[in-house]
């Protein structure tokens, strides 16, 4: 497996020096006009932004410079809160926008782009907001047309290929013309305030960290589920499925926060070593047990908000034989001290029943109750730490109910944190305001390393080449309802239950 460093030798950067001009790649793009342009204009609100950055969007879309900044303010319009909207923030920020016009697969339209950069600030942040397949193409043609020094940075999205080998040429064409330190690859569930979050409630308080490990902890619990389907993205997913789309990509980040061991500092190596001791000590599939570990499904005609959704394949311009996973529910293991014993349960699916990201840690009940053997069920805390739709992190106590005439009889109660109510914030920020100022500042802390993302693979492919030939078979589940109930099945024989115990499971 490669390294952690290119073969090149750049100049080393120094740690937080600021970028004063990006360059944003498929800046007409859903990723850029949805949440990039938005972000930035969040910061450029929140006076985030150096007074000397200017940012070039790039396009093939033949635009001028006003036209772009038109389409700029209609996008902010759409998908920023009116009362985020600021006429003279807008303005401002309108007035840092320069376009250029490039077909990101010709060399020769790279030349007006180093032309145009020839004058602004060295210290270039290069932002691919394009299909991976095309990093390669753009970072061959940026190093011809003389756009890359030993000043710049590139910031790329996940996932990095579609598996381990694609990922290995991806992370060498990148690393032909930049060091590590010089690359930031995007997982942008790393920037959501939660996530971070995890690092303070693990770490800076002995109440949790001392209760982090499989002597207290039952089991792990993570949740990705999406209400949605395809949406337009039927030619990417179905060649994807989630597990690459979603379990490479996002749970597998979420499960290195939750299992790693605390970093010997606060900072971008000590962390992603500490993330990537997890990878390496995670279980490769059991062959002979795929079906106590692993279920796979996908969704089936249903109902979504008392509307009729059709199912994967009833979708527009769907493969009527596809054999794609649209949901996954996975048990992990981590062989390690702390963790050995303590199964993380992975779960991920479309068209679930409602668009919510969880992490539940299950507390180990007292090895001696006291109380009623018939509340016995429910004597186990739970902390619900959660990312979507709304960021919260809440531990379920029990205590007793209420009344003279209850005697001793318990209930589960939540102690409840709420970030937008507790600190008195209007609006959380989104993921990508946090992870394009720290790209600008060049923190690498939280973006993920090319032996994170190559182990992650590793992972991931061993389980799909099992399934593959154990013919593992898709479950069909009702658009609009929890999952496949064989889902419920695998997690109920370890004597465990999901958070939402499969009670609206298909």
């Amino acid at each position: 497996m490669s390294g952690t460093q290119s073969t090149t030798h750049h100049q080393t950067l120094s740690k937080h020096t600021l970028s004063h001009s990006l360059v944003l790649f498929g800046a007409l793009g859903d990723l850029s006009l949805r949440k990039l342009m938005p972000a930035l204009y969040q910061l450029e609100a929140a006076k985030l932004l150096s007074d000397e950055l200017s940012i070039m969007a790039v396009a093939r879309t033949a635009l001028d410079d006003p036209e772009l900044r038109q389409r700029i303010a209609q996008t902010l319009t759409q998908y920023v809160s009116e009362d985020q909207l600021d006429h003279a923030t807008v303005s401002r920020f309108l007035q840092r926008l320069s376009y250029c016009q490039v077909d990101l697969t010709q060399a020769q339209d790279y030349q007006a782009l180093a032309q145009k950069l020839a004058t602004w600030h060295p210290q270039i942040s290069f932002y691919l907001a394009t299909p991976p397949s095309l990093y390669g193409q753009i970072c061959d043609h940026l190093h011809s047309a003389g756009a890359i020094t030993d000043q710049c940075r590139m910031v790329v999205e996940k996932p990095i290929g579609h598996n381990l080998a694609s990922s290995v040429v991806i992370n060498d064409k990148l690393g032909q013309y930049f060091d590590e330190q010089q690359i930031f690859r995007i997982d942008h569930y790393l920037g959501k305030e939660t996530v971070q979050n995890l690092i303070a409630l693990r770490f800076a308080n002995p109440l949790f960290e001392s209760q982090w490990n499989h002597k207290h902890i039952a089991y792990v619990e993570i949740s990705v589920a999406e209400d949605v389907g395809i949406e337009g993205r039927w030619g990417y997913f179905d060649q994807a499925g989630q597990m690459r789309d979603m379990v490479q990509n996002h749970l597998l980040q979420l499960l290195c926060m939750v299992a790693m061991d605390p970093p010997s500092q606060l900072n971008a190596n000590s962390i992603r070593d500490e993330k990537v001791k997890v990878l390496r000590a995670l279980k490769p599939l059991p062959q002979n047990q795929v079906d106590k570990h692993l279920v796979l499904g996908q969704y089936a005609d249903g109902q979504h908000q008392n509307q009729a959704a059709p199912g994967y394949l009833n979708e527009a311009d769907a493969n009527t034989s596809s054999n794609t996973e649209t949901f996954i529910a996975l048990r992990a293991e981590i062989a390690n001290w702390r963790w050995t014993g303590t199964p993380f349960y992975l779960r991920t699916g479309k068209r679930m029943a409602e668009k919510v990201t969880e992490i539940i840690i299950h507390y180990k009940p007292n090895s001696h109750f006291i109380f009623d053997q018939q509340q016995a069920a429910i004597a186990q805390n739970k902390l619900v730490i959660r990312l979507q739709p709304y960021e919260s992190i809440s531990l379920q106590v029990l205590t007793k109910e209420q009344g003279i005439d209850k005697s001793m009889q318990l209930r589960r109660d939540p102690l409840h944190l709420d970030f937008a109510q507790t600190q008195s914030q209007a609006r959380i920020p989104d993921a990508y305001e946090r992870l394009l100022l720290e790209a600008l500042k060049g923190n690498q802390s939280l973006f993920v390393r090319r032996d994170e993302v190559e182990l992650a693979w590793q992972w991931c492919d061993q389980i799909r080449q099992v399934w593959q030939a154990q013919g593992v078979t898709l479950d069909p589940y009702a658009a609009g309802s929890n999952g496949p109930t064989r889902a419920c099945d695998m997690i109920e024989a370890y004597g465990h239950n999901w958070y939402e115990h499969c009670n609206d499971t298909a």
